[in-house]
């Protein structure tokens, strides 16, 4: 049965554009999860209510939507306050030819959600992502003798247990996905850790939008020589370019290799960004702009 067509997460006025980029209504935003999940609310923060998600399960099948034309856009999360670097979506980026176009965050709530009229003590299983499962440790310490299972999506999750008319379970996700399946909202505000916070970037094909923001990322790869990551870095401190963010990941086939990615608070047009990357590039045997971007 198709499910009906939900107001907006998040408390994003449907049929009114976000706070973010202005997109044409009905475009297709590919996002890993269900209706209701946490980049359902990013997307529609990032580009109004009136978009058409594309719902995939895995990180790999939203990038391989925009590639293929599936899907115009992807929103996809990179970072959590408590988790940390969703290191897949790292990979990603490098590997396929899209560009940050914008960059969100969102505090992340959790809510334990029940079919209507269930109570706290018929509940024998909860089912959740397993980061979503993490963040809710304490409240999961006092459910005793209920059973813990994984899920690819928070919102899935609730729609799992629904579907199945599952009465002794509970899922673990937001309010807006409750409120999407028809569902109840059990207890709120379960995570362990309140500054719970998730970063989302939206993603394009390449030269579909202009670059230029607040915020540049970049990813490059080095010569293994003593010295080298101090004299890339310096490019940046020597032009007092704020550096927010850097990661590094394996190469594969290359044992013991690796890509950095940086977050720079400036704008790739800026003479100062120019002048660094152009002064990086003789360094760095590989280079790739991932994207110059407002932040919402």
């Amino acid at each position: 049965m198709a499910e009906p067509k939900p107001e907006a997460p998040g408390g994003v006025g449907r049929g009114k554009p976000g706070p973010g980029l202005r997109v044409p209504a009905g475009t297709c935003v590919a996002l890993q999860g269900e209706l209701g999940s946490f980049s359902h609310r990013a997307a529609c923060r990032l580009f109004g209510s009136r978009i058409e998600p594309v719902h995939c399960a895995s990180f790999d099948e939203a990038f391989g939507a925009v590639r293929k034309k599936k899907a115009d856009l992807a929103v996809v999360p990179i970072e959590n306050t408590l988790a940390g670097s969703i290191h897949k979506n790292y990979d990603l980026l490098a590997r396929h030819s899209l560009e940050v176009i914008a960059e969100t965050s969102l505090r992340v709530e959790h809510s334990l959600i029940v079919h209507p009229g269930v109570r706290i003590g018929q509940i024998r299983r909860v089912y959740s992502h397993p980061a979503a499962l993490d963040q809710c440790t304490r409240l999961l310490a006092r459910l005793r003798r209920v059973e813990r299972n994984t899920s690819y999506d928070t919102a899935g999750s609730v729609r799992f247990i629904r579907d199945r008319g599952m009465r002794d379970a509970a899922a673990i996700a937001s309010e807006d996905a409750a409120r999407i399946y028809g569902m109840q909202v059990l207890l709120r505000g379960i995570e362990d850790d309140p500054e719970n916070y998730t970063r989302f970037l939206a993603l394009a094909p390449r030269k579909r939008y202009p670059p230029g923001g607040e915020k540049t990322s970049i990813v490059f790869g080095l010569r293994n020589e003593p010295g080298i990551l101090f004299r890339a870095l310096s490019v940046f401190a020597l032009r007092n370019i704020d550096l927010s963010k850097i990661e590094s990941r394996p190469i594969r086939g290359l044992p013991w290799e690796y890509l950095f990615y940086l977050d720079l608070r400036i704008d790739v047009r800026s003479r100062e960004c120019v002048h660094a990357l152009r002064h990086l590039r003789e360094l760095a045997p590989y280079l790739k702009v991932l994207g110059s971007y407002p932040v919402f």
